[in-house]
């Protein structure tokens, strides 16, 4: 936008008038006491104030900078501007990566005044380019210039077009020490410089400088500019994108201005949210943050995890992960119906449509006779249990697959027979157990995680939607805030009645309390289908990350991108991308605390390096064995005596190797041993009641090796050590 307008001494500068006049019946001498002051305000004169209490404790005011406290201040003022600019030009000074004090001061000017000034502009330099002409002199092409800007600002401010304005810009650059300061002031200015702005220090006025950026609305400097409305409208300063709300849960910083990203998605007109990227972007990552965070605000969480990568998570917060296979013990009876106290509901008309859309997903497409015998079908097996529309019949038992089976097994129509041998390998053949139980499942956990990760892909998209119909039935019945979190969506989207199915859980979610959280890696295949779409438009809040190229004008398309949008989506780092929350979107980089990490990164290398600093700690804590000497295993024995019965102290009596403990125990205290006998010379144990096995014989000048042999192999007789007593002759012809 053009601007530059006829700053060549249009207008002098401003007298500074005084804010405050002074009082002279307040004013004193120092020492004395105005003589109108009441006896309470004399005595408040000496007492401290809040002024005293947040004043700093000296000021320094330099030419070049001032310093409060440990703080060094330094304001620049904008004496130059360019000569066009556009919308947002002053984002990198507003969104500096530090922290700046900026003041804009803007000063109306009447009409009146600016017109006669103009008119004499013009004609003294319409007169300079004549006299250049006539002298055959080359014309300025900055008179020719500052000419027609000001021809067409005389034009606009006659019709009423423009108004007159006088504009200040100031900055004050805040540090802790000079250097810091001397260093961030250069890199403002070089930004400064990068917009055509000039920009120079308030020299020998610091102090003035510093007090018109603080927030008292005093412009002590008055250095101005002169601007039209149009130019003065670029200046605005809050142009950046703000998603900080007072209350929610953080989701990453704002990478505009560092700001951060605080958002309840449930104070928005919906609370479904939709997750888009390529594989390894980060969008379990995300999603396992947000609901880490949103626990703390009391939200039960419910996840659909087709790869198990939600099941560290659950148990570190000892949560219930529910994993689905044919040998597991948890079932889920698709029949169930929600129970409801009030007369006015009828769910079974709802269920009967639900029911309609899974068995078109295990039984293929259906023709229009099929799926009205399917229709009688499911009527007469809820009949048959003693349900009927009447909403007071609906808290009966219902019915499970197999009794479907044989309701159309029992019909003669071919069509029945037809949609039952379709169904006949789910309840009787190789599939049979999964789909044809009754329900033994409640979700009472704060977080639970329902696992699809063992069953085969043929039947994962029917498992999910039978996992979806039981929760959407379990919200139903109770009305509690909730967060349902459905990976890999697009398994759904392949099939047109459960794409349906999500879309009107979409629709009907914010009733119940509850928001939809649904992530797709295949944006194509999710958005190519008409209810993906329609399920993106019934979500307030919408994450991007990064997007492969093939997908990323599809994704441009539906979503209203910018050129430059689509390009950071294709070059953004992992963890980055687009937040659009409402008529609002901004980039953010989700972060997470190191404790975070450690618990929701699934990337493989990660996980691997964690397990084995696991298994290091665990052998760090894990106690070594430490070999104890023969008195220390005596003393650990010794408590067990008094289990012995009495029946064996009988029989130990006559067991003459009880003395040699005793022996053993003094063989360190034997500073000459006796030799050695032979080993022929020693008699054997007696024969006559064997309770040990015959052992080695007893030499007492053995080493420390042989005297731990012997205590390992005479262990057994040390529990009945004090219980017997020693026969002093079987001592004596043992030594």
């Amino acid at each position: 936008m053009l601007f530059d307008l006829l700053n060549m001494g249009l207008f002098s500068k401003k007298e500074k008038t005084k804010d405050v006049a002074e009082n002279p019946a307040i004013k004193s001498a120092p020492g004395t006491v105005a003589p109108n002051l009441s006896a309470e305000e004399t005595l408040a004169q000496g007492m401290t104030n809040v002024q005293d209490i947040i004043a700093p404790s000296a000021i320094e005011v330099d030419f070049d900078f001032v310093k409060i406290g440990g703080m060094f201040y330094r304001t620049l003022f904008i004496s130059g501007y360019p000569r066009f600019v556009g919308a947002n030009w002053l984002s990198p000074v507003i969104n500096y990566d530090r922290t700046l004090e900026i003041s804009m001061f803007y000063y109306p000017v009447t009409a009146r005044g600016v017109l006669d000034d103009l008119k004499r502009k013009i004609g003294e330099m319409e007169a300079t380019v004549r006299s250049d002409s006539e002298h055959g002199k080359v014309i300025d092409p900055s008179v020719t210039a500052a000419l027609e800007d000001a021809m067409s600002l005389q034009e606009q401010l006659v019709k009423g077009i423009e108004k007159f304005f006088q504009f200040s810009f100031y900055i004050t650059i805040p540090a802790e020490s000079l250097e810091e300061l001397n260093s961030i002031t250069k890199k403002v200015e070089s930004t400064l410089g990068s917009l055509m702005l000039i920009s120079k220090h308030t020299t020998l006025q610091m102090e003035q400088g510093f007090q018109s950026t603080i927030p008292l609305c005093i412009d002590k400097l008055m250095i101005t500019r002169n601007m039209d409305t149009t130019s003065l409208a670029t200046t605005f300063p809050f142009s950046s994108s703000e998603l900080s709300a007072n209350e929610g849960v953080l989701y990453g910083i704002n990478e505009h201005n560092g700001s951060l990203i605080i958002f309840d998605r449930f104070s928005m007109e919906n609370a479904n949210m939709v997750i888009f990227a390529k594989s390894g972007s980060g969008k379990s990552y995300l999603v396992k943050l947000e609901a880490l965070r949103s626990l703390m605000f009391g939200t039960q969480i419910m996840v659909i995890d087709p790869e198990a990568e939600y099941q560290k998570v659950a148990e570190a917060l000892n949560g219930d992960y529910i994993s689905f296979s044919p040998s597991s013990k948890a079932k889920i009876n698709p029949f169930d119906l929600p129970q409801s106290d009030t007369s006015d509901d009828n769910e079974l008309g709802l269920k009967i449509l639900s029911l309609h859309a899974l068995l078109k997903i295990m039984c293929g497409e259906l023709s229009s006779s099929e799926e009205a015998t399917l229709d009688k079908a499911l009527i007469a097996t809820y009949k048959l249990k003693g349900i009927t529309l009447d909403p007071a019949t609906q808290n009966n038992e219902p019915p499970v697959m197999s009794d479907l089976f044989n309701v159309l097994m029992e019909s003669r129509e071919p069509d029945a027979q037809n949609i039952a041998h379709k169904l006949e390998r789910y309840v009787k053949g190789s599939l049979a157990g999964i789909f044809d139980q009754r329900s033994n499942l409640a979700i009472n956990n704060q977080f639970t995680v329902f696992s699809t990760q063992n069953l085969e892909d043929i039947l994962r998209p029917i498992a999910i939607f039978i996992i979806l119909d039981f929760i959407w039935t379990r919200v139903k019945r109770e009305l509690r805030k909730r967060i349902l979190i459905v990976d890999e969506a697009w398994l759904l989207m392949q099939f047109p009645d459960s794409a349906a199915f999500m879309f009107s859980i979409a629709k009907r979610a914010r009733k119940y309390y509850l928001g939809l959280t649904t992530i797709s890696q295949d944006v194509s295949d999710f958005l190519s289908v008409d209810y993906g779409k329609a399920i993106v438009t019934n979500s307030s809040i919408q994450i991007l990350l990064r997007q492969h190229p093939a997908a990323i004008d599809l994704v441009g398309e539906t979503f209203y991108l910018s050129e430059g949008e689509k390009k950071m989506l294709l070059a953004c780092a992992v963890g980055e991308g687009i937040f659009f929350a409402g008529n609002n979107h901004a980039a953010v980089r989700f972060v997470s605390s190191p404790e975070e990490h450690r618990l929701v990164s699934t990337k493989p290398s990660e996980v691997l390096d964690m397990r084995r600093e696991e298994v290091e700690a665990n052998k760090a804590t894990t106690p070594t064995p430490v070999s104890k000497t023969p008195q220390e295993e005596v003393k650990v024995l010794e408590p067990e005596v008094k289990e012995v019965p009495a029946k064996e102290e009988v029989k130990m009596e006559e067991n003459p190797l009880t003395k040699i403990l005793e022996k053993t125990k003094n063989a360190e205290e034997i500073s000459k041993p006796a030799e050695p006998p032979k080993p022929e010379s020693v008699p054997p144990l007696p024969q006559k009641k064997p309770f040990f096995p015959q052992k080695p014989p007893f030499r007492p000048n053995q080493n420390k090796v042989k005297e731990k042999t012997i205590v390992e192999e005479i262990t057994p007789i040390v529990t009945v050590e004090k219980t017997l007593e020693p026969d002093k002759n079987s001592e004596d012809s043992l030594v």
